[in-house]
């Protein structure tokens, strides 16, 4: 039996009034104590997660530990530390110290005073006032109980070091009466008048990384974007004008008179270093404003560069306060307390920012750890990493005991049971897949055959991982926490266990599976859908092809058969039969997906120019290739089977959970972002009409120019830097005419065909399967999320399908930097390319690198002031003179008449070589040496992809990293026994607590804090 208790609470409103709120607890009577010692083995519900039976004592952290001293908490050395519930819902009270104590003695009592507790707490009120009140339940300082139980962890105690010398600068400065830096910020219940009555506007602040120190915007957010008249983003000038926000903070800013709003620069420059120096006119102004204040802070870990040796000693003469450059330009530098800048010069390092005061130029922080070495392959992966706030551990043994069993001696079967249960098409369909080569996480297998009534039935067939993943267990959390698969250039780290992504729930082929399938009944001849079929079903599939297997079979060129696998042991007659009914059935598949394909065309789907890359594993599970995508049929045809299935599985769960189905929406974008587009188009005599979908796919069907097909395929590629991202929602959260998805021209539109390696689609299964179960007059089993619940988990979803983005593009370019990073550009055949213009700026031009797949700038005016020149013979040189930008072309002029136009689309040679940069990423840099179209002269050469240049990139990358090692005798093993097993690297997770907290708890102003 519950027993119920009540609170009080007293809240404050945004008028400032204090509102009495009563809320009811209920406590349990028995609370699982996770510990081997515990009495009631039996009756304690710890699904297998125990603390450890080789410590000494236990730790209970206060709330103030927790907060400040988390990174070490994190370390794997300290063990058998207990949160409690209280600590982390009173890091935001900063209230619950006494709970706390009697939560310790309870927790000794309970384990019948067999194991000490110590509870670590920075109130010295506290240790004094309970330090003996307990026999066996000890109240000590954090920073004592460091000296005295782990005196050999010394990394932990210059931890603790480096955050009480930030703590005490923090305190001094405070109390020192330093002048103003900066405005101070409006109380919050100021910010929260202004927003209402319209005089301030919320928004994110987003840094551009090219101009950061004087150029930011806020991009409108909530109420802010629907109220206001405002049609772009707000820009923020300068760092004053930021007042101590940092990029990703969400502010509220104050807009200035028109008569000091500024414009955007239009010129090329080399982040802020030319920043001041430019003297480029801005283009039309635009609103602009500053912050008044900031409603939330996004602060994460930052990776940063400690300045050289030189750099310190010009710093001062106080050389414990170091003022640090973080990887992200972005972020402003960050001052912290160190005795170990000299040691530490050659390394990327992790610090937090901990304050920043209005009487402080920089924000204070301090040191947590070591990445790695500058330049070294796995310090700058981890960097990349940590920069995208990616934390992947090895999975826990509490999560890998919840795992089915596989093994020669113990192999896994299909239960009874479910043969019951499903739809058992092992016999009745022919199944098979078509992947990339190598590729192990096989989530989808298509069938297609012929009905009795004539009729055509196609299926398509998805890994049931939620069979294997229960709602709310370990893997599930830890599933969602991670949300996606993350694949950089050399490796990935998988969302779920191997015994999964690799075996279990991947649909190879010859093995019995589960699947959750989608099979409609077709017309004969229109393909109409006649009925559709929802359900969970075994099967086998026939075959695993890859890509161009299934090509040359549809083409058909029946040699490949010798490629695949299933085909070898076979005598000829049965061979050939095999043969005709998988051709047939690719065939077919063909046939119906142009059908489908035709139908969304009619609709306005557009095909554009995407990043996405597919991604070829070794049996290492690391990347053995990056394949763009290749103009195969078969790649339609599976593309468009997948999308059907998306659409069809997202109109049922919207039709029975019409406000908590999880949809994926791509709103139509802004006109204006179009503008550079319709300019572009323009030069080449081509009309992009933008008004909608269908028009905007038509304009890029017709722009083709038949003389150069890199054309189209860059107006393809600027259409799609227009658009908004795809974002996944809860219908609950918007109007039923915003669900429509523009690019696929789709009315709804979800993902359900990847849950192998997306969360969101592990929660469609969910959704499906619960619809199914209420159409049937069945109970649901599982509770489903709440439409709130659902727009928090979309939220994250969507942060987390960003951060997947952006670390694979910079692994990419990490390698594709290492790749020419050792090359002599003068000498080297392949740093000497062909490229196009695709944008023109004032200062130069941005170059396409089709040969590469690589974009970058192209100065035609260098630091010197002077100007590219073109001589008869075509090649570059540097010369006084000017530039004069047109809108689709730029001219330079030298002092003695000479002149060289460049136009956008023309084929320049350009030269690739790579600016270095100690504190930064390295970046690649583009030089024209000729304005006329590079020859290539090995044409063996210029006949291999992009796929197998991208290949051969990352093997030679990891090679020559591998031979530097070796070289200097370093022993470094790059692949650890947790890399082999699980494809993931140690990371730090335990912030994730507290983010899972954070919303528990109301802001409690009364003075009865208590349990």
């Amino acid at each position: 039996m519950l027993q119920k208790r009540e609170k009080v609470l007293l809240l404050r409103t945004f008028q400032g009034r204090t509102l009495r709120i009563v809320r009811e607890h209920y406590l349990r009577p028995c609370v699982p104590c996770h510990s081997p010692l515990c009495p009631q083995r039996a009756a304690c519900s710890h699904d297998g997660k125990l603390l450890s039976s080789d410590v000494t004592h236990y730790v209970i952290p206060d709330w103030k530990v927790v907060q400040d001293y988390l990174e070490i908490l994190e370390f794997p050395e300290l063990k058998g530390i207990i949160f409690m519930q209280t600590a982390c819902q009173a890091v935001q009270h900063q209230r619950g110290r006494r709970s706390i104590y009697n939560a310790a003695v309870w927790y000794y009592h309970h384990c019948q005073d067999r194991m000490p507790i110590v509870m670590v707490t920075e109130d010295e009120e506290a240790i004094q006032q309970y330090g003996s009140e307990t026999e066996g339940v000890f109240v000590i300082s954090f920073k004592n109980y460091l000296d005295n139980f782990w005196p050999d962890l010394k990394a932990a105690r210059e931890l603790c070091d480096s955050i009480l010398q930030s703590r005490r600068e923090r305190e001094n400065e405070s109390q020192e009466s330093h002048g103003k830096e900066y405005p101070e910020h409006l109380p919050l219940e100021v910010l929260e008048a202004g927003i209402k009555s319209g005089r301030y506007i919320q928004g994110i602040l987003n840094v551009n990384k090219h101009r950061a120190q004087i150029e930011a915007f806020v991009r409108l957010q909530g109420a802010s974007s629907k109220d206001s008249d405002l049609v772009s983003d707000i820009l923020i000038h300068g760092m004053k004008a930021r007042n101590r926000s940092i990029h990703g903070d969400v502010v509220v800013v104050e807009l200035l008179p028109k008569n000091e709003w500024k414009g955007r620069t239009a010129a090329l420059c080399e982040n802020d270093s030319d920043d001041k120096a430019s003297g480029e006119s801005p283009s039309e102004p635009m609103p602009t404003g500053r912050v008044v204040g900031i409603l939330q802070k996004n602060w994460r870990d930052y990776v940063v560069t400690f300045p050289s040796k030189e750099e310190v000693q010009s710093q001062g003469k106080n050389a414990q306060k170091i003022l640090v450059t973080p990887w992200d330009y972005r972020i402003p530098k960050i001052r912290i307390s160190t005795q170990q800048a000299e040691a530490l010069q050659d390394f990327r390092v992790v610090v937090r920012i901990d304050s920043w005061e209005s009487t402080s130029v920089y924000p204070n922080g301090h040191f947590v750890r070591v990445l790695g070495r500058i330049r070294d392959l796995e310090g700058e992966i981890a960097t990349i990493l940590v920069e995208n706030s990616i934390s992947v551990v090895p999975f826990s043994e509490a999560q890998m005991g919840e795992m089915p069993v596989n093994t020669p001696e113990n192999p896994w079967k299909v239960s009874p049971e479910e043969e019951q249960e499903r739809k058992d098409l092992r016999k009745s369909h022919l199944v098979f897949s078509i992947d990339p080569k190598g590729c192990e996480d096989v989530d989808d297998t298509l069938s297609v055959r012929t009905l009795h009534n004539g009729n055509v039935e196609l299926g398509v067939h998805i890994a049931d991982v939620t069979h294997f993943v229960a709602p709310n267990s370990y893997i599930d959390i830890e599933a969602r926490t991670r949300a996606t698969t993350y694949y950089l250039a050399d490796r990935r780290y998988d969302m779920l266990p191997s015994i999964l992504s690799a075996d279990l729930c991947s649909l190879l082929g010859g093995v019995d599976r589960y699947a959750v399938s989608i099979m409609w009944e077709l017309d004969k001849t229109s393909y109409e859908i006649k009925k559709v079929w929802y359900g969970r079903t075994i099967i086998r599939s026939a075959y695993k092809l890859f890509y161009e297997a299934a090509q040359e079979l549809l083409d058909g060129n029946f040699s490949i058969v010798d490629d695949i696998p299933e085909f070898r042991d076979l005598d000829e007659q049965s061979r050939q039969a095999k043969l005709e009914e998988l051709v047939w059935a690719i065939g077919k598949l063909t046939d119906i997906a142009r059908h489908v394909r035709a139908k969304r065309d009619g609709c306005g789907a557009l095909e554009l120019e995407g990043v996405e890359v597919r991604v070829q594993l070794d049996e290492k599970k690391n990347i053995h290739d990056l394949i763009p995508k290749q103009p195969l049929e078969v790649h339609e045809t599976v593309a468009e089977c997948m999308i059907l299935a998306n659409h069809w599985v997202a109109k049922k769960i919207w039709e029975s959970f019409p406000h908590q189905a999880l949809l994926r929406q791509h709103p139509p974008p802004h006109q204006e972002f179009f503008s550079e587009l319709r300019e572009c188009a323009k030069a080449k005599g081509f009309f992009i009409d933008t008004r909608s979908n269908k028009t905007l796919a038509d304009s890029l069907d017709n722009a083709n120019d038949p003389n150069d097909p890199i054309v189209n395929r860059l107006l393809r590629s600027m259409a799609t830097q227009a658009m908004s991202n795809a974002l996944y929602f809860s219908t609950g959260s918007c109007a039923e005419e915003e669900f429509h998805h523009y690019g696929l021209a789709l009315d709804k539109y979800t993902h359900f065909t990847s849950p192998i390696r997306r969360y969101s689609d592990i929660v469609v299964h969910r959704l499906l399967m619960a619809a199914i179960s209420k159409e049937k007059k069945m109970e649901i089993k599982g509770n489903l999320f709440s439409n709130k619940d659902l727009e928090e988990l979309c939220r994250h979803i969507n942060n987390r399908n960003r951060a997947a983005q952006h670390s694979q593009k910079q692994s990419i370019e990490l390698f594709q930097c290492m790749y020419f990073k050792d090359k002599d550009p003068d000498t080297e055949e392949r740093c000497i390319s062909d490229g196009v213009i695709y944008s023109v700026r004032t200062n130069g031009v941005l170059v396409f690198i089709p040969r590469f797949g690589i974009k970058g700038a192209a100065y035609l005016k260098n630091k010197d002031g002077l100007v590219i020149s073109c001589g008869p013979d075509s090649r570059s040189e540097w010369k006084p003179g000017s530039l004069q930008r047109f809108q689709n072309k730029i001219t330079s002029t030298t002092t003695d008449g000479e002149s060289v136009t460049f136009h956008l689309f023309d084929h320049v040679t350009v030269r690739i070589f790579i600016q270095a940069s100690r504190c930064h990423s390295d970046t690649i840099r583009l030089e024209i040496i000729s304005n006329k179209p590079y020859k290539i002269p090995n044409t063996e050469l210029f006949h291999q992809s992009s796929a197998l240049l991208k290949s051969e990139l990352v093997k030679e990358v990891t090679k020559s990293v591998e031979e530097a090692q070796l070289a200097q005798k370093v022993k470094v093993n790059i692949i650890q026994e947790e890399y082999q097993e699980y494809c993931q690297t140690k990371g730090r997770s335990l912030y994730a607590l507290l983010e899972e907290i954070k919303d528990l708890a109301l802001l409690d102003v009364s003075n009865n804090y208590g349990i």
